[in-house]
C-alpha cells in the first residue's frame, strides 16, 4: 500500500471501513471529513483512532491543502448521496459532488500527484438496468411514466414492441444514462476523475461503481439513507417497513465489508486496476426478499414488511451487476451473503 492515504469522507458509512481496512494494512491515513449534519449530527466515535482525521471541506483551500500534505494514494468517498428527491438541491449536489472533486482534482495537479486515485462512484449511472426482449433482444426502454408507476405498471416495455422484458445483468460497458440528480452527479465526477489520470503520467484511476450497499454505521431515516436502513429504522421503531411498488425490484445488495476490501484492491499499485468496476455481491435478491430478511433477523415479533404500491419517479426498476470483470482484474469477490449480512444490520450501530 502507498504510504500516506487520504480518504476523503473518512468519517462516513463506507469511507471509516475503508479506514479500518488501511490502518490494519499498515498504511498512515488521513480522513478529511466535513461532518455534514445530513450525514452526522456529531463528531462519530467510530473512526478508527489510528488515523488522523481532519475536519473540513473539498471546497475549502485551507483544509484542503493541509489533508494533502504528503499524500501519495486518494481513496475519494466524499459525496452528497440520495436520489435528489428535490430539484432545488440540484445546487447543493453539484457543489458536494462535482465542485469539490474538481477542487480535488486541482490541488492533486498543483502538487503533482501522481499515485492511485480511487472514486466512490454508483451503479446509478447506468440508469435502468440491462434487459433482453423475446424478439429483438437486448434493447433500452424508456424511463416509466407516472401515468403507468399510478396505475401499478412497474415492469418496463420493450421499446419497440411493449412485449415484457427480462431484466440482465449489467457489464461496466453498458450505456451510461443517469436518470436522477445524484446519478448525473456521479457521472460527472468519473469523468474528471479520467481526464485528470488521462493528462498526468502516472495517475492509474479507478471508479468503484457501488451496487446497493448496506451495513454497520448507516445513516439511520433519511431522505439521504439506502432502503436497508430506512427499514431497519423502521423496524427498531416498531413500524413495518414499507416497501415500494410490488416489492419485486430486483437489485444487488452488497456488505460494506466487501466494498471496503474492493477499495483496497483498487488502491494496490501492484494490480491493474484502471477503469470502472462494478462492486456487487452478484446474487440479485428482490427488495421485498431483503425486507423479509431483516425482519426475520429483527426477530419473531418484528413487523412484516408491507408493499405499499408507492413509488418514486426517478427510481428504477431493476439494477444488478455483472461483477466478473472485478473479479478477473481486481481479484475481488464478495464473501458476506445477504442472509448472514442481515443479521448483522439488522442490531448493528446506525449513525
Amino acid at each position: 500500500m502507498p504510504e500516506r492515504v487520504l480518504v476523503t469522507g473518512g468519517a462516513g458509512f463506507i469511507g471509516s471501513h475503508v479506514v479500518d481496512l488501511l490502518v490494519d494494512a499498515g498504511s498512515d491515513v488521513r480522513a478529511l471529513d466535513s461532518l455534514h449534519p445530513a450525514a452526522h449530527s456529531s463528531r462519530p466515535e467510530y473512526v478508527n483512532p489510528a488515523a488522523e482525521l481532519l475536519i473540513g471541506d473539498l471546497n475549502d483551500p485551507e483544509a484542503l491543502g493541509a489533508a494533502l500534505e504528503g499524500v501519495g494514494a486518494v481513496c475519494h468517498q466524499a459525496s452528497m448521496v440520495g436520489l435528489g428527491l428535490d430539484f432545488t438541491e440540484v445546487g447543493d449536489y453539484s457543489t458536494a459532488n462535482d465542485l469539490g472533486t474538481a477542487r480535488l482534482l486541482s490541488a492533486l495537479a498543483e502538487r503533482d500527484f501522481r499515485g492511485p486515485l480511487v472514486l466512490a462512484s454508483s451503479m446509478v449511472v447506468y440508469g435502468e438496468g440491462g434487459y433482453e426482449c423475446p424478439a429483438h433482444g437486448a434493447v433500452r426502454p424508456e424511463p416509466r411514466s407516472r401515468e403507468d408507476l399510478e396505475a401499478g405498471r412497474f415492469e418496463p416495455p420493450c421499446p419497440r414492441c411493449g412485449a415484457p422484458l427480462e431484466p440482465r445483468p449489467v457489464p461496466e460497458d453498458a450505456p451510461l444514462e443517469p436518470r436522477s440528480v445524484y446519478a448525473a452527479t456521479k457521472l460527472h465526477q468519473e469523468h474528471l476523475c479520467s481526464l485528470f489520470a488521462r493528462e498526468r503520467e502516472g495517475v492509474r484511476f479507478t471508479a468503484l461503481r457501488y451496487h446497493n450497499v448496506y451495513g454497520p454505521r448507516m445513516p439511520r431515516d433519511t431522505p439521504y439513507a439506502g432502503v436497508a436502513s430506512i427499514f431497519r429504522s423502521a423496524l427498531e421503531d416498531g413500524r413495518a417497513p414499507a416497501v415500494f411498488e410490488d416489492g419485486r425490484q430486483l437489485r444487488d445488495f452488497v456488505h460494506v465489508g466487501d466494498v471496503a476490501r474492493a477499495n483496497l484492491l483498487a488502491l494496490d499499485p501492484g494490480r491493474e486496476a484502471a477503469g470502472a468496476f462494478n462492486v456487487a455481491s452478484g446474487n440479485p435478491q428482490t427488495i421485498g426478499t431483503m425486507a423479509e430478511l431483516l425482519s426475520d433477523a429483527a426477530g419473531p415479533s418484528a413487523p412484516r414488511p408491507e408493499t405499499t404500491g408507492e413509488y418514486r419517479l426517478g427510481d428504477v426498476r431493476h439494477v444488478f451487476a455483472d461483477p466478473r470483470l472485478a473479479r478477473e482484474r481486481l481479484s475481488f469477490e464478495a464473501q458476506i451473503d445477504l442472509e448472514t449480512g442481515m443479521r448483522e444490520f439488522a442490531t448493528a450501530a446506525l449513525r
